[in-house]
């Protein structure tokens, strides 16, 4: 999953950011409104955390601007500014979900997986398909409830996007847009590399290689 962390304090911004590094996201982050407004707008994320009080744009012009653009990507508004009024407002203008600072970050993670949740509904804290379960805790896979295998970072990313995703061919464009972050650096045939791993530890049956088109994780060919 990639996010789009948009806050002004770098010292929260550089905490948040770690600590989602550890569970598996990419994210990028911006620290000021036309900045994150411009990412979201021009990148593709699965969920954006928003600051109100930013620099050059505020947050709810932000918000407005993405929905009035057709933008729906899921946004948790995370501020100081937590009034109920201003709670309603940041609804309004299209918010998912709303944090209040301070905060603790399980509160905000888990939040987080419940918006993830609402949107593509199969994500769980163990993601299990085909036989295939995925632990997101330990960020390990297991087969057949038997065999469990611990992944390393980019493999846990990659095999969580291919299952949120099942049966659809993604591009190799459309799965580095979601396991790398803006400023990552990948080499050219690293989903390759990485998609060859998954498919030595799951099965190649599972992971389909359409050529000219994609890779797609499921059954259907």
């Amino acid at each position: 999953m990639r996010l789009l962390l948009i806050e002004d304090d770098p010292d929260l911004s550089n905490s948040i950011k770690a600590e989602l590094k550890l569970l598996g996201y990419a994210a990028d982050v911006a620290f000021d409104g036309e900045e994150g407004e411009f990412l979201g707008t021009t990148e593709s994320y699965d969920v954006v955390i928003l600051d109100l009080g930013l620099p050059k744009m505020s947050g709810l012009e932000v918000l407005k601007l993405w929905r009035q653009a057709g933008n729906n990507v899921p946004v948790i508004v995370l501020t100081a500014r937590d009034a109920w009024h201003e709670k309603v407002d940041g609804f309004k203008a299209g918010a998912d979900d709303y944090l209040g600072k301070p905060f603790h970050f399980e509160e905000l993670l888990a939040r987080l997986q419940a918006v993830l949740k609402r949107v593509q509904v199969r994500l769980q804290e163990k993601l299990s398909l085909f036989g295939i379960e995925l632990d997101e805790e330990q960020q390990s896979v297991s087969i057949n409830g038997q065999k469990s295998v611990i992944l390393t970072a980019l493999e846990f990313r990659l095999l969580r996007y291919l299952m949120t995703h099942p049966n659809r061919v993604l591009s190799k464009y459309q799965l580095m847009e979601h396991i790398y972050e803006y400023d990552g650096d990948p080499e050219s045939n690293v989903i390759e590399v990485y998609i060859n791993r998954l498919r030595h530890i799951v099965g190649k049956d599972l992971i389909i290689n359409r050529r000219g088109q994609g890779y797609l994780f499921g059954k259907n060919r």
